[in-house]
């Protein structure tokens, strides 16, 4: 599903861990506060609820480098919504063999920062709609590598650059916030916003209702929900009333 002006997508996380559906306070190994088995039936309770998108993240890609492609196609059975994914993408080779299952838009993080050239061939290949590139930040630095390797660049700075390596979109995560239930600050996001002519998709520290309400009026095209729907503090339902811009 392409982004519209007037909507901002509503995408309940489906995060993969050990053939489980987890959730990780700031993405560390041996934080899960969430834990259900068949990631498929996750996904496809959050379609039956009315999600026209779902995003998934591979973290035994991101964390062990052992895809879980077979959850992934399972996934990819079980719902008819599109898919974005990422995680754990470290070769031109494997993010093909994804794309040709008809992920929606796939997400590329440390392989496209550390080469950026991946992010041409691919969107040359497949069309830049397919292809988000992730920039996940602490300290307003990017992070890499699952979160655990600094950069000295901030997401304004690689969102230019990768716009013009041909990204159709962009994954920006606030990892300071990421998995607390604590809230965000709107600033980097609505700076990044400012800085880029290329559609957001927000992750990190959404809790409540009025997070996604703020979100909205950012001009955000996107916002990923994780803990707070499976910790019961963002009913999907309610969340979903905010897919139509406000402003």
């Amino acid at each position: 599903m392409s982004f519209k002006k007037d909507e901002m997508l509503i995408l309940p996380a489906v995060d993969i861990k050990n053939g489980k559906c987890v959730q990780l306070v700031q993405g560390e190994p041996g934080s899960e506060m969430v834990e259900i088995e068949n990631p498929e039936r996750v996904a496809k309770h959050w379609e039956d609820l009315g999600a026209k998108n779902i995003h998934v993240i591979d973290l035994d890609g991101t964390i062990n480098g052992v895809a879980s492609f077979d959850i992934i196609k399972d996934i990819l059975n079980e719902v008819s919504v599109p898919i974005q994914l990422g995680g754990g993408i470290r070769s031109v080779e494997y993010a093909r063999q994804l794309l040709d299952l008809d992920i929606e838009r796939l997400i590329i993080g440390t392989m496209g920062i550390q080469n950026p050239q991946t992010i041409e061939e691919l969107s040359e290949e497949y069309g830049s709609e397919r292809i988000m590139i992730s920039l996940d930040s602490k300290d307003n630095k990017v992070v890499i590598k699952g979160w655990q390797e600094k950069i000295d660049k901030s997401p304004v700075e690689l969102s230019q650059e990768f716009k013009e390596h041909g990204a159709g979109s962009i994954l920006f995560t606030n990892v300071d916030v990421e998995g607390l239930l604590g809230g965000f600050y709107t600033e980097p996001v609505e700076e990044l916003k400012k800085s880029v002519d290329l559609p957001i998709v927000y992750s990190g520290g959404v809790t409540t209702i009025n997070d996604i309400k703020k979100l909205n009026e950012s001009g955000v095209e996107g916002v990923v929900i994780g803990s707070a729907l499976y910790k019961d503090k963002i009913d999907l339902t309610e969340a979903l009333k905010y897919q139509k811009r406000q402003i």
